[in-house]
């Protein structure tokens, strides 16, 4: 199995291919991917497009139709989850690290597929996304157990219908994610998120951080999901695909 690691985004991104190596063009057409992204949407650097916006120097209406399409879906995602999820910081800021994290994966999975690249896990952070398999096998992935960073929760497979896996939580980053009024009160630890796509995994493990017990089932039948959470005590709860799962701990 090839192997291909960099940093980018303020996290370590790694490429793993079911044969020995990948083209070239394959690699830096990844590495782009999420340099490009980061370069308009990081709030972490002070030359980035949307750093500019939050400053005031540049009107969101005059910004790029890259920008504006990405807050725009944003916004979006905000609807569909009733608020759960938000690209405003508390203080107004405009802040799409929410997605645009997923927005990268899916740019350099489309490079990987335009350069003939058919079996795959990419992982950035906490998201993963796969394609096709390894030796015959469906791609597998662990979950972390937030309350020991060294052992793993469970482990599983990822292909068909469930192509992607995000987990969002408090554990690694600490308490990151914003809890507006009308969110949960006791909200979870750590979710994990099986989807069809990246972006519905990663918005939605983010969501139900925020929206907690309270819209776990509504959201999880909404959107299709299959997830795995864990709530400030540390007791487990899983839907199907995630009890079917192989060494399910604490469970």
């Amino acid at each position: 199995m090839g192997v291909h690691v960099f940093t980018t985004m303020g996290t370590t991104v790694s490429l793993r291919f079911a044969g020995p190596t990948a083209a070239a063009s394959a690699l830096a057409g990844v590495e782009d991917a999420f340099d490009e992204h980061d370069r308009r949407f990081s709030l972490y650097r002070p030359d980035s497009e949307l750093s500019r916006v939050a400053r005031g120097e540049l009107a969101l209406t005059r910004s790029s139709v890259e920008l504006r399409e990405t807050y725009a879906e944003a916004i979006d995602w905000s609807a569909r989850t009733g608020g759960a999820f938000t690209p405003h910081r508390p203080d107004g800021v405009i802040d799409l690290s929410g997605t645009v994290k997923a927005r990268a994966i899916a740019a350099a999975a489309h490079r990987l597929d335009a350069a003939g690249e058919t079996d795959w896990m990419l992982v950035a952070g906490g998201d993963i996304l796969v394609a096709g398999a390894i030796g015959g096998e469906p791609w597998r992935a662990g979950v972390v157990d937030p309350d020991d960073r060294g052992a793993l929760l469970t482990a599983v497979e990822l292909g068909g219908r469930r192509l992607a896996l995000a987990t969002s939580g408090t554990a690694e980053r600490g308490e990151h994610i914003w809890r507006g009024a009308g969110r949960a009160s006791a909200p979870y630890s750590q979710v994990s998120v099986l989807a069809e796509g990246i972006m519905t995994a990663d918005v939605l493990a983010t969501a139900l951080v925020a929206a907690g017990p309270e819209r776990c089932q509504e959201l999880v039948d909404r959107f299709d999901l299959e997830v795995l959470t864990v709530d400030l005590d540390g007791a487990l709860t899983a839907t199907a695909g995630f009890t079917q799962a192989r060494g399910l701990a604490r469970s």
